[in-house]
């Protein structure tokens, strides 16, 4: 009778768990959609009418690029919060979705707005943002931190473009 009742708490345990990486996985991908919605209006028309540096990647590599990006996020935060939960981790998940938050509104200010230079001061704050994060989730769980080593990386070349990008145009 023991082992059935673990078996059973066992079950719940893993389907809670699967439950809260398809809500991270859903949230990131929801918020790459919204980004991609707002990209799409100026990607055809206003992107490619600027002058770009010779390091500017191929428009076809950047979908690719932040879905894989964004599933690596959403691994992150879930492993935190299935170590911690949120209430455990409530400044690492602050930090979390102050990072996403400010991935997004970069797309509004730059494919939506076209605001080249107040998207740069404002990947700028992305990319501490993402820093921060990064540290927060190592005190947790370092392979969550891992995970955002790469978007982290990513970032700093996307703000290196953004800046190349404003001075050219």
């Amino acid at each position: 009778m023991y082992n059935i009742g673990k078996t059973a708490a066992a079950g719940t345990g893993r389907r809670r768990e699967l439950v809260g990486l398809a809500v991270f996985v859903i949230l990131c991908l929801g918020i790459s959609a919204l980004g991609g919605w707002v990209t799409a209006s100026s990607v055809g028309t206003w992107y490619p009418a600027l002058d770009k540096p010779s390091f500017n990647p191929p428009v076809w590599v950047f979908a690719p690029v932040w879905t894989a990006l964004y599933v690596m996020i959403a691994v992150a935060g879930w492993r935190v919060w299935r170590r911690r939960g949120l209430a455990g981790a409530r400044v690492a998940m602050s930090a979390y979705a102050l990072q996403l938050a400010l991935n997004l509104g970069w797309s509004f200010l730059f494919f939506g707005g076209h605001m080249i230079g107040a998207a740069l001061a404002e990947i700028v704050l992305l990319q501490a943002a993402i820093v921060l994060n990064t540290m927060l989730f190592w005190r947790i769980e370092r392979a969550a931190a891992l995970l955002l080593f790469p978007y982290a990386a990513w970032v700093v070349f996307a703000t290196v473009l953004n800046a190349a990008l404003w001075r050219l145009n």
